[in-house]
């Protein structure tokens, strides 16, 4: 069903796919960039339906629990709990409970939003980075590029552990790429 209205999607606006994520790749960090519009999910669930990539993205557990959680789980919905394993233990990070996800699969793909917002981020939320390092996975870099009417997979990356040399490679990659809104692009 998800194809089908991906397809939809996707010839009415006029987009096209390109790139594939490899095959071999059974896990990874998918980073989802530029974020400038509420329509980027839209676009980016419909191009990984298309593509066939079976990316998921977290939230809340809360989000997928009562009558509409079936339908966030439908598209890609992996909820996260933070809270303690054991009373008494301090809460987890972000990073811990996702890095946690990806020990307890044998497949998976999170899309992950770095900018943290819609708007012009100069700084990246580094989470996107240690999960990917902490779960020794790599950076998978899809993109969106609304100039172009493309949606597709780039460059992989993986994490050397030098933060501030592998966000330059991801962003020079980004840096071509036009979001919705190009003036909260990356620079």
């Amino acid at each position: 069903m998800w194809k089908l209205i991906a397809n939809l999607i996707f010839k009415v606006a006029g987009w096209k796919v390109e790139g594939d994520l490899p095959k071999d790749i059974d896990k990874a960090v998918m980073i989802a960039a530029p974020h400038t519009s509420n329509w980027d999910f839209v676009f980016a669930r419909a191009a990984f339906f298309l593509m066939g990539v079976p990316v998921r993205f977290t939230i809340k557990k809360e989000w997928v629990e009562g009558p509409l959680g079936w339908l966030i789980k439908s598209l890609g919905a992996i909820a996260i709990d933070r809270s303690p394993k054991k009373a008494g233990e301090k809460r987890r990070s972000m990073v811990e409970a996702m890095t946690d996800l990806f020990a307890e699969r044998e497949e998976l793909v999170v899309m992950i939003t770095p900018e943290g917002t819609r708007s012009y981020a100069p700084r990246w939320k580094k989470g996107f980075y240690y999960v990917a390092l902490n779960a020794k996975v790599p950076i998978v870099l899809g993109y969106l590029d609304y100039g172009k009417k493309k949606a597709g997979v780039g460059p992989i990356i993986h994490p050397t552990g030098d933060y501030e040399k592998d966000l330059e490679e991801i962003k020079s990659f980004y840096r071509q790429v036009q979001g919705r809104h190009p003036d909260k692009g990356i620079r």
